[in-house]
């Protein structure tokens, strides 16, 4: 056969006649010249059965050299047991029941129809590093394997994927991982490849990147003694019937002292289990490293993991959730035990058992969950205080005088028209409702609450950097700077490419050049893209708000020739209503798109560390989402009416749309109906009913698609998924930014504008209880279990907060002082009121307006609407009368408003902020007893090295000993009896023995 045929060798067998197949070997070329010899090392290596007891084909397979590949040596057993289900757990382990699986490598093949049938489980040995090569579709019922007839099936990229399979695949086992595949599924056209991580392995990994592991050395935690002692157990007997149901979350009176492994002092760690020593969340953290660093070169390119599932090499990778979570006989496991009492509704009222979910997602994800539990009980005292502000003013809206005397139809106070010719003169009674309703959140105690709640921020963040640093200890992460420093200096795959590129390139012009790196030259493209998308976008948001005033003004002019009395009289609330339901459904569209947009803007700058990366892509999402969300709010808040002109000179847009004023209350109830609605409605519709909306539907579209892609038959479809089937049906984890997201812009909600809405809190805490619990549910039911990965804080997230709780105390000093009337109330009472009380304030906010001069064109089509004809009308602003020698100008009482405005804005935010360094000086960052207990572990870790090296000491003393003892008795033993040649043999002997 020539030298691109197939060479079959036959190994005597017992003759079958149903097409079953026991197993098939690949061996490379070489063995054609030496089968006999081959087939005794492949028996020697695999088994210890003679081969004439196992029915095997030996098929060599060329290596296509078209392709550009080296052949490699490659040995591939594919062995097969009737019920090979039992002993692996449906897929927790390997074929053989004993070694588990750590992580799982996916991939699609073509696989031809005559050989859909056989069951194929293909079976990496461990015996020693080997590459690996996969086999071509198997002969049917007795058939011969013809190479022409089966190359059609086969095309370029099919090879070019699976060498590249072949070659990473074997790179994996010269790291010391165990690699066992199955096709055998029923999604057929997948292959998983199952990886598990030796002893040794997790040893030396576990070096590498010096995890802290639990030693021997147990030692007493500090316990409070006397009052504290006291009230701690009243607490813990209260909470009691709060606390979850798990061995993690109970109260800790002993802790061993943890140190970063070492293979050479393996004696100082509790070894007495060593399979529950390394848990599975490390086990799949330590895979995943050596995943990410080991590469295939036979590529044009450097190609890691991140690389492989990018280019499609592999479809997925992951690590296995440990077991089912619902059921009857599902045997007992953490994913279960989080199911019932974390991820359940029904247990809301309890605290997230933190410690658990750390040990099963890791600490990245803990720190997630601790901090949205922390955040979301700081919330409940906001919420009370909230409460009680609204109540407040539901309480004093009838002692109110300025909405009394709004209400009163006795003043007879007429006012100028909202627009021009369709709309007449009204009544300033007519806007009886609005003003009373402002009061409720427009009141004294607004500016309390707005102090509070910027204190309340700040004692937020310091509450979290405590609770951070209690995590840090109980976790042993309080030395993990320099692991991190590791971590983020590694350069991301994409990177790596783009930096060979580069070099291919320059040595393409015959240029000789040292290492390359990628330099602003080469980013200034991305750069250059990135600053002018996001200035679109931010331009695109505003154009869009700007488009919803245009819609505000024609629908109220449309409105206002309606010749329904309803319509008429309903004209500002269904225009704000509409208005803001637009601006909802347009928030929620462009938050999609933002953050799409946001990550191809990060792809495209080619960041060279995964924490860069992750920055980088935060920061642009973050802007864009702020200002999708709050823009529609900043104008309401210091836009609407700000420059609306006066009656006979107003402001025009495009010459034809006059600028809409606020009601006669000012636009704060306006600004709190926007954020309610926006606030509300997003929590509603895009936290909770896109997140368990759209893995499912996700989830249903795979399932159909896999359902469509073949039939099932009866059998198959009677025999239970193996774990890693049933995983990979599951959503992918796509990190915790559009968590911390969420989370972030209701932190906005409730801080920027709080002044305008006081339940800001208690809604974002109802939402919160039920958010807990529905991620929660989402990661452990929804989504593929997600690597593990080590952090000691929640990174750029906490600089976010930091800064939008500063902003809050800014934007919080201007709504009190420019968007309620809180400022022109106090200037009038100290300065202008007769009897010192607010009565005739809203007299002295109105200016006077002479009909007569009114541009042409603009008066009223209907200047006896009201039943009398108008000389004098009314308009909110602080202007000259008529009659003055100045009319219109701006008159004196304006200047002294916005002066003490401006003085409220600086008094107010420098005492805030003030008051919030105070706070933040006065609460220490670690708790005064975690700072003990660390000092105390340094001690202690000091005093298991100083033992360690007194017991080598007394050792090595001893060993001298005896040997100075056995050198004398070498020396002064008797020579007479023994020639001489034999004393020095017993001499020499005795120096050996020693």
């Amino acid at each position: 056969m020539d030298k691109d045929g197939i060479d079959l060798h036959r190994i005597p067998c017992e003759s079958y006649t149903d097409g079953s197949f026991h197993g098939v070997e690949f061996l490379p070329e070489d063995f054609r010249d030496a089968p006999n010899e081959a087939t005794m090392r492949l028996d020697e290596k695999y088994s210890s059965l003679p081969v004439e007891e196992k029915g095997i084909h030996i098929i060599n397979i060329r290596a296509i050299e078209d392709i550009g590949y080296v052949r490699t040596e490659s040995t591939l057993l594919n062995s097969f047991s009737q019920d090979p289900d039992a002993n692996c757990k449906y897929g927790l382990y390997f074929r053989d029941g004993k070694r588990k699986v750590d992580y799982i490598l996916v991939y699609h093949y073509k696989k031809s129809s005559f050989s859909r049938t056989l069951t194929r489980r293909i079976h990496f040995n461990d015996s020693g590093p080997r590459s690996i090569k996969q086999d071509q579709p198997l002969p049917g019922k007795g058939g011969q394997v013809n190479m022409e007839e089966n190359e059609h099936h086969i095309d370029y990229h099919e090879d070019d994927k699976r060498f590249r399979r072949e070659e990473y695949e074997s790179n994996l086992m010269q790291t010391g991982l165990e690699l066992e595949r199955d096709e055998d599924t029923k999604i057929h056209g997948l292959g998983f490849v199952k990886i598990h991580a030796p002893w040794n392995v997790l040893c030396r990994e576990a070096e590498f990147m010096k995890l802290k592991m639990p030693t021997k050395k147990i030692y007493q935690i500090h316990q409070p003694h006397g009052l504290l002692k006291k009230i701690n157990s009243v607490i813990q007997k209260i909470t009691e019937p709060i606390q979850p149901k798990v061995a993690e979350h109970k109260h800790q009176t002993v802790k061993r002292l943890s140190y970063p492994f070492s293979r050479e002092k393996q004696h100082l760690f509790d070894l007495s289990d060593r399979d529950s020593f390394f848990d599975s969340k490390t086990r799949s953290t330590i895979v995943y490293e050596i995943l990410k660093r080991t590469t295939c070169t036979k590529a044009k390119y450097s190609m890691g993991i991140t690389s492989l599932l990018a280019n499609g090499v592999y479809s997925a990778a992951y690590p296995l959730h440990d077991g089912d979570y619902e059921g009857e006989h599902v045997e007992h496991n953490d994913r279960k035990l989080l199911c019932e009492e974390w991820a359940s509704y029904g247990v809301f009222y309890k605290y997230q058992p933190i410690d658990l979910v750390r040990k099963y997602f890791g600490e990245k994800i803990g720190l997630y969950f601790a901090w949205l539990g922390v955040y979301t009980q700081m919330l409940i005292p906001a919420s009370i205080v909230g409460i009680i502000v609204f109540l407040y003013g539901c309480a004093t809206v009838d002692e109110n005088i300025p909405s009394m005397e709004m209400c009163d139809q006795r003043n007879n106070i007429t006012m100028c028209p909202l627009c021009d010719r369709t709309c007449s003169y009204w009544k300033l009674s007519s806007a009886c409702a609005t003003a009373r309703a402002s009061h409720l959140f427009d009141n004294p105690a607004t500016v309390f609450f707005s102090v509070f709640m910027a204190l309340w921020a700040a004692t937020f963040m310091e509450h979290w950097k405590r609770k951070q640093m209690r995590l840090n200890y109980r976790w042993d992460l309080t030395g993990f700077e320099e692991e991190e420093e590791a971590v983020k200096d590694h350069p991301r795959a994409e990177y790596e490419a783009k930096v060979l590129e580069k070099s291919l390139r320059k040595e393409f012009r015959n240029k000789e050049t040292e290492k390359e790196k990628l330099t602003w030259k080469d980013r200034f493209p991305a750069y250059f893209t990135n600053f002018v998308s996001i200035i679109f976008m931010i331009g695109l948001t505003f154009a869009i708000v700007f488009g919803v005033i245009i819609y505000r003004i024609s629908t109220a002019a449309a409105l206002a020739i309606s010749s329904s009395p309803a319509g008429r009289s309903n004209i500002r609330v269904t225009v704000t209503a509409t208005a803001v339901i637009i601006n909802l459904v347009v928030i929620i569209i462009l938050d999609e798109v933002y953050g799409c947009i946001a990550r191809w803007l990060t792809q495209i700058e080619v960041p060279k560390t995964d924490k860069s990366f992750e920055e980088r892509l935060i920061f642009k999402a973050f802007l864009l989402k702020f200002v999708n969300a709050y823009t529609p709010i900043f104008y309401v808040a210091f836009f609407k009416g700000r420059f609306v002109g006066r009656p006979g000179n107003y402001v025009y847009i495009f010459h034809s749309f006059r600028m809409e004023e606020c009601a006669p209350g000012g636009c704060l109830m306006e600004l709190c109906i926007q954020l309610s609605i926006i606030m509300l409605g997003k929590q509603l519709i895009q936290n909770n009913l896109f997140e368990i909306g759209i893995p499912k539907m996700k989830k249903l579209i795979r399932y159909l698609k896999l359902k469509r892609r073949r039939p099932v038959d009866h059998e198959e479809h009677l025999k239970k998924k193996q774990r890693y089937e049933v995983d990979y049906n599951l959503e992918p984890f796509a990190g915790l930014t559009p968590e911390y997201m969420e989370m972030i812009i209701q932190f906005g909600f409730v801080t920027l504008f709080v002044a305008s809405f006081p339940l800001a809190p208690l809604f974002a805490l109802l939402n919160n209880i039920i958010e807990i619990r529905l991620d929660a549910k989402k990661f452990v039911t929804e989504l593929r279990r997600p690597v593990a990965v080590r952090a000691k804080d929640i990174g750029i997230w906490y600089n976010i907060l930091r800064a939008v709780g500063k902003l809050a105390v800014i934007i919080n000093a201007f709504v009190i002082s420019f968007t309620s009337d809180f400022i022109p109330r106090l200037v009038y009472l100290y300065m202008y009121s007769e009897s010192g009380t607010m009565h005739g304030f809203v007299n002295h906010t109105l200016s006077y307006f002479n009909v007569s001069d009114f541009q042409e064109g603009t008066a009223p089509n209907d200047a006896m609407e009201l039943g009398y004809p108008v000389q004098i009308c009314r308009y909110k602003d602080y202007r000259e009368p008529p009659w003055s020698e100045t009319k219109y100008d701006i008159a004196k009482d304006f200047w002294a408003v916005l002066a003490a405005r401006l003085a409220f804005v600086i008094v107010f935010q420098n005492l805030v902020m003030f008051m919030s360094d105070i706070v933040d000086w006065i609460i220490p960052d670690i708790p005064k007893d975690i700072s003990q207990q660390i000092h105390k572990e340094k001690v202690l870790m000091v005093e298991v090295f100083m033992k360690e090296e007194q017991g080598k000491l007394q050792l090595l003393e001893t060993w001298r000993d005896k040997d100075k003892k056995k050198g004398e008795n070498c020396n002064h033993s008797p020579r007479s009896s023994v020639s001489h040649r034999g004393s020095v043999s017993s001499c020499h002997s005795c120096h050996v023995e020693v």
